[in-house]
């Protein structure tokens, strides 16, 4: 069975070029921080989007404060937010022509995943794009 088949955001994930990452900053301590590196150092470009502290720059990529200040299109948006700050990023994402929302594990947000899917995106919740990535992508 191809995992990827009934799963758009998992094949979402493996053609992505550009992840904007939505929570990371420059605490290298951060499971965000740690995922994204993970990510780039497979061949992603990471964006990141701090939301907590305040950075221009993070593993080596410039910060934007929001989706909508990235001036390339994004193929996937990991979030690292809590559940109730994940509305607005939802809707920053569809805004910004993103080409789906993932929220990372223990992040749940039904009624704006449903939006986002809506709005053509591929969506998904409570799952780890490294976990993901490792077991479906990696391997491959």
């Amino acid at each position: 069975m191809n995992p990827f088949e009934n799963d758009p955001a998992l094949a979402a994930l493996r053609d992505a070029k550009t992840i904007a990452v939505v929570g990371l900053d420059t605490r290298e301590h951060r499971t965000a921080y740690r995922i994204a590196a993970y990510l780039q150092g497979h061949g992603y470009r990471i964006i990141p989007v701090p939301v907590q502290q305040a950075a221009e720059e993070v593993l080596g990529e410039r910060a934007y404060a929001r989706l909508q200040d990235i001036p390339e299109r994004v193929d996937l948006v990991d979030v690292f937010v809590r559940g109730e700050q994940t509305d607005q990023v939802i809707d920053d994402a569809i805004a910004a022509g993103a080409g789906a929302v993932w929220l990372q594990q223990g992040i749940v947000n039904g009624e704006g995943l449903e939006r986002a899917r809506a709005a053509g995106l591929a969506a998904t919740q409570d799952r780890c794009t490294m976990i993901d990535h490792r077991n479906h992508i990696a391997r491959r």
